[in-house]
């Protein structure tokens, strides 16, 4: 139990972090030094770029502008985008996400994440990881009734929030990216939530 929940907190940690900003040096290596993580990547595994260029040439030239690309310039990673019939993003207090955020205590940094809204899809999956290390917490602390709560807020979170729109917003940066590297994340993020949400759904059966 302890392994598969911290298995769900490492791989939201993962997409949050590939889906919320451009990568540093620091974090292409640890992708890139690490079979575990490189297993999530097949495509990126075999790029023969991933070796034989310098990571900041790679990010400076391949993986940065695909990343503006996917997320600022071609698509819309606001789940307000796909919800609301004006396709406006809501910046304000009035967004759907911010309850559920403030209610579980979750901070969304503006500054740090260059994200102009909380419901930007990294911003969604990091609060998935949030309420994920909340219940390893529950866990080791052998607490039946918060762990029970953590998941149907997380099931709940899943089904009122990303399972609305972020399939569309996936499907569609598979289709644009130019790097293997987003291809994946993409491919991996759509399987990761329909099957976590899966996982949820017969855990509290």
């Amino acid at each position: 139990m302890l392994q598969q929940t911290q298995a769900r907190v490492n791989i939201y940690a993962l997409l949050s972090r590939v889906l919320l900003q451009e990568l540093e040096v620091d974090t292409l290596k640890m992708i890139k030094n690490d079979e575990n993580i490189l297993d999530f990547f097949p495509n990126l595994k075999k790029w023969k770029e991933l070796n034989e260029l310098d990571e900041k040439i790679l990010l400076d030239e391949h993986l940065n502008p695909d990343f503006v690309n996917l997320s600022i310039l071609h698509l819309i990673p606001y789940e307000t985008f796909y919800t609301r019939e004006d396709q406006m993003i809501e910046t304000g207090g009035a967004n759907p996400v911010t309850d559920m955020y403030s209610a579980y205590d979750f901070m969304v940094d503006f500054e740090e994440a260059r994200t102009v809204s909380a419901d930007h899809i990294g911003v969604e999956l990091e609060f998935m990881h949030h309420l994920c290390k909340a219940e390893m917490k529950a866990l080791e602390e052998n607490d039946t009734e918060a762990l029970r709560e953590l998941k149907e807020i997380q099931k709940e979170f899943l089904n009122k929030h990303l399972l609305q729109w972020a399939p569309l917003y996936l499907i569609n940066m598979k289709f644009e990216a130019r790097t293997p590297l987003y291809y994946d994340a993409a491919d991996m993020a759509l399987e990761f939530i329909l099957s976590d949400n899966e996982y949820l759904v017969s855990e509290l059966h």
